[in-house]
């Protein structure tokens, strides 16, 4: 029974192709919105975890604010009015945390970022990052030395000028031209500096160029010696902004670290057990947690978005279905009169409305998939294709259908045979 009349209501559908297809437009494009903004969404939520795990799992960061601050609502002037990090809190839990096993701090990364230009033998690259950290940089980070080495414990104590490289700098003084950087004094601002190694490219959210390789880093007694220390004014004080970087020694745990530190900045800045913390530690899990509430919020804004689009689909589902059940009102009082109860008529237009819309679903997820594919050919940007979304873009398009075709299905079951002869 279901096989005839799912054929019987193909049958309907191709007879009135360009009905049909008019029809089933608001379907596609739901779906199409749908499943082609999912692919991309996924994509770049795979991309951007991927990007946050390379922190580290077990690194965590004690900044002034951050965005989990932010996320969580907290109000923005309040948090400006927070007491800026100084290096002797990173001093501090160097040796007061028994769980840290690498300490690292960041000059010009605690605040507004300190930007110059990189010049060798008149080329100059735009204004870039400048941060001053400590020999540990690239272990506590997980970056790879492309070319050369990092600054050591030594150079940093004696304020060497010594510079390493981020990939974008490197790739516009020395890359193009296939030059070895190695060795090649550059002029970070108007100071000479040595190179000494090369970071290698960085991974980034989405394959975009977001700048996560605009950046050199030096020792950051030398970005004292040059820059000085941020100051951020709060009343008559002044007071020095840095970001610390710490990860737990081996056989220590991230917990316990993230426990000392806490209790270790909490001291410094005179907070009672009553008064919530004066700044944000922020560890991988955090980070993803904050991305996660926004990629929840993208994919219910999506949603909403798509469910319009969608219900415009239904209603020209109902129209449609309404004008068929007009038009073929003798034929239902003839299938009556030879038998044929209510539940088989509901059956049968309810049928054709979902074989309608899941039509226009089909259309849509092979839209969406292909917009998702020629993205990803054309920009690199990257995708995903769950199998759950088209499974989930079918089953939206098949209740439209059966949701906006319940009207007329009733209709057609509760046609009086006689009544429905008789009609011209």
């Amino acid at each position: 029974m279901l096989r005839e009349v799912v054929l019987l209501a193909l049958d309907t559908l191709r007879a009135n192709k360009l009905r049909s297809a008019l029809t089933v437009l608001g379907v596609v494009i739901g779906i199409t919105a749908i499943v082609g903004m999912t692919s991309l969404i996924r994509g770049f939520d795979r991309s951007l975890r991927d990007s946050i795990r390379e922190l580290g799992p077990d690194t965590i960061f004690v900044a002034k604010f951050s965005g989990v601050s932010v996320a969580a609502g907290r109000n923005f002037t309040e948090l400006l009015r927070r007491p800026n990090l100084r290096v002797e809190d990173a001093a501090a839990i160097e040796r007061l945390a028994p769980s840290a096993g690498i300490v690292d701090v960041w000059l010009g990364a605690g605040g507004p970022p300190t930007q110059t230009r990189i010049s060798y033998r008149g080329e100059r690259t735009k204004s870039l990052a400048v941060l001053g950290t400590t020999e540990e940089f690239a272990r506590i980070n997980f970056l790879e030395v492309q070319a050369g080495r990092f600054f050591t414990e030594t150079e940093v104590s004696r304020r060497r000028n010594v510079v390493v490289l981020g990939y974008a700098p490197f790739e516009a003084l020395f890359g193009r031209a296939g030059i070895d950087p190695i060795g090649k004094p550059v002029r970070v601002g108007p100071v000479q500096y040595t190179i000494i190694g090369v970071l290698g490219k960085r991974p980034a959210a989405g394959g975009f160029d977001l700048g996560q390789d605009d950046f050199v880093v030096i020792p950051e007694t030398t970005y004292r010696k040059q820059f000085g220390i941020q100051i951020f004014r709060r009343g008559s004080e002044t007071h020095q902004s840095v970001l610390i970087a710490a990860a737990p020694r081996a056989g220590a745990t991230r917990d316990g670290l993230v426990a000392e530190v806490q209790e270790i900045m909490r001291i410094r800045h005179g907070l009672r057990v009553d008064e919530p913390n004066d700044f944000d530690l922020v560890s991988q899990d955090a980070a993803l947690e904050v991305w996660e509430r926004v990629s929840q919020a993208t994919l219910l804004a999506l949603v909403v978005i798509s469910s319009v689009a969608l219900m415009v689909g239904g209603i020209g589902v109902m129209a449609i279905m309404t004008i068929s059940v007009t038009e073929r009102t003798r034929e239902i009082g003839l299938r009556k009169a030879l038998g044929a109860r209510r539940r088989e008529v509901l059956m049968q237009f309810l049928t054709e409305a979902a074989v309608l819309s899941s039509i226009g679903g089909l259309l849509g997820i092979a839209l969406g998939s292909g917009i998702g594919v020629a993205v990803n050919l054309f920009t690199g940007f990257p995708v995903s294709l769950p199998w759950w979304s088209f499974l989930l873009g079918l089953l939206f398009s098949a209740g439209v259908g059966l949701v906006f075709g319940m009207v007329p299905a009733v209709r057609a079951a509760r046609l009086d045979p006689i009544e429905a002869l008789r009609y011209e």
